[in-house]
C-alpha cells in the first residue's frame, strides 16, 4: 500500500540509522511535538536504536492531552444540563475530570453521543431544534478548519441550537514556551507534519534563528521519523539552526490557503490553558466575535468554572519533556488506562498510553538486540 509499506522498509531504516550513527560526535536532545510521532517511536523502538547519547524527548502533542482539567470540568458541567446533546470524538469520553469524565455522565443520564465529524453534530442539532447540541472541539491546528467549518454552516443556515466548546491550541507558541523554560533541554525539533500541512512553514524560521534550534518538519511512520532526526542532527553537528521541510509529499511551505481563510475568518487567537502546563500567551483560539453566539462556553456561562490539577497526576511533566512516562511513580500501578490520573495515560496519542502499550511487560531491549528483531517492520 503507498506510503506504508515503503515508509516502514527495515533495510532503508538500516540504512537511516547507520548514517545517523556515523553522523553523531556527542549527546544531542530532539522533541517530537507530536503525540502520533511519539506512538511510531515507542511502538517501533526508535528511540531504543539510537545511538547512546541521542535523546528522545517527548513533547506536548496529544491533543487530548493538553486539553486542561478546567475545560474537561466545564464540558462535564454542560453535558449534565437535560436540554443538551453533547458530542464529542470517543477519545475524550474517558479523560478524567476533577471527579468524573463523560462516560459517568453519560450512564448518570446525560445524552453523550460519540461522533465521528463536527458536522455529524450539526445534523443531530438539525434533527432535534428543540435541544440544545455542543460539540467539543479540541485539538492543535490539524482539527481546527472542520470545526471552524461547522460553526460557519451553522450560521450560514441559521442553525442556533448548535455551539462549539473550544479548547484549540497552536504548536509554534508551545515551542517558544518550551525553549523559554530555564529547565529546557531540547536542542532540536521534530515538527508535526499534519500541522504543517494546514499551517505552513512560516512561523517556524523565527523560531529556528531566535532559539537557534533546527526544526524540522516530518511525517508519523518510522522512515519519516529516522530521517527527520538524520536531517536534525545533520544540521546540530554543522552548527546550524534552519527549518527543514522533511515531509514534502504532504507539506507546502505556504500550508492550505484555503482552510487558512477559515480559521481567519472564524476564530481569533487567545492565551490558552494547557493542561499541566499553565497559561501560554496567544497559544490558542476562540471563535471571533461574529462567531460568539456559537461559543458554548458564553451560552452556557461557565467560563467562571476553574479548577487545580491532582498532585498525584505528573503528566504536567511528561508533556513538557521532563520526565518520561515509566519515571512517575503512579505508572502502571495507580494510574492505568482503566484507572487514569491523567488524559496522558488515556488518550491514543498519550505518552503514558504509548509506555502502557508498549513497554509495560519488561524491560527495553538492548539497541543491537531490538535492531535484529527488526522492530520497524
Amino acid at each position: 500500500m503507498k506510503y506504508l509499506e515503503e515508509f516502514q522498509n527495515p533495510e532503508l531504516a538500516r540504512r537511516l540509522l547507520e548514517d545517523i550513527r556515523a553522523t553523531v560526535t556527542r549527546p544531542w536532545a530532539l522533541m517530537e511535538v507530536c503525540g502520533g510521532q511519539t506512538h511510531t517511536i515507542i511502538r517501533h523502538g526508535i528511540d531504543q536504536l539510537l545511538p547512546e547519547g541521542l535523546e528522545l524527548i517527548h513533547g506536548p502533542g496529544c491533543p487530548v492531552c493538553v486539553t486542561p482539567l478546567e475545560v474537561i470540568d466545564k464540558a462535564l458541567e454542560i453535558a449534565s444540563r437535560p436540554d443538551v446533546i453533547f458530542c464529542s470524538f470517543g477519545d475524550m469520553l474517558r479523560v478524567p475530570g476533577s471527579d468524573r469524565d463523560l462516560f459517568r455522565v453519560r450512564s448518570e443520564g446525560g445524552d453523550v453521543r460519540v461522533v465521528y465529524s463536527p458536522l455529524d453534530a450539526l445534523k443531530i442539532a438539525r434533527q432535534n431544534p428543540e435541544r440544545q447540541v455542543v460539540f467539543f472541539g479540541i485539538g492543535f491546528e490539524t482539527t481546527a478548519p472542520p470545526n471552524a467549518m461547522t460553526v460557519y454552516q451553522a450560521r450560514k443556515h441559521g442553525i442556533r441550537n448548535f455551539s462549539l466548546l473550544v479548547s484549540h491550541v497552536r504548536v509554534p507558541p508551545a515551542i517558544e514556551a518550551i525553549m523559554q523554560s530555564p529547565d529546557c533541554r531540547v536542542q532540536g525539533f521534530l515538527a508535526a507534519g499534519h500541522v504543517c500541512s494546514v499551517m505552513g512553514t512560516g512561523e517556524y524560521p523565527e523560531l529556528a534563528e531566535r532559539f537557534r534550534v533546527p526544526i524540522v518538519v516530518t511525517g508519523f511512520e518510522p522512515l519519516d521519523i529516522l530521517e527527520g532526526i538524520r536531517r536534525t542532527v545533520r544540521q546540530l553537528e554543522r552548527g546550524e539552526h534552519m527549518v527543514d521541510n522533511a515531509y514534502r509529499r504532504a507539506v507546502r511551505d505556504e500550508g492550505n490557503a484555503a482552510a487558512r481563510a477559515m480559521l481567519d475568518d472564524v476564530f481569533e487567537t487567545t492565551d490558552r490553558a494547557w493542561r499541566g502546563i499553565g497559561v501560554i500567551p496567544q497559544s490558542g483560539w476562540r471563535l471571533s466575535e461574529r462567531y460568539r453566539e456559537f461559543d458554548a462556553e458564553h451560552r452556557f456561562q461557565v467560563g467562571s468554572i476553574t479548577t487545580c490539577e491532582p498532585a498525584a497526576c505528573r503528566s504536567g511533566e511528561v508533556l513538557q519533556g521532563l520526565l518520561k512516562p515509566d519515571q512517575c511513580e503512579a505508572f502502571g500501578t495507580v494510574c492505568t488506562p482503566r484507572t487514569p490520573l491523567g488524559a496522558t495515560m488515556v488518550s491514543s496519542e498519550g505518552a503514558c498510553a504509548a509506555y502502557y502499550l508498549y513497554r509495560r511487560l519488561g524491560a527495553p531491549a538492548a539497541p543491537a538486540a531490538a535492531m535484529e528483531a527488526s522492530p520497524v517492520a
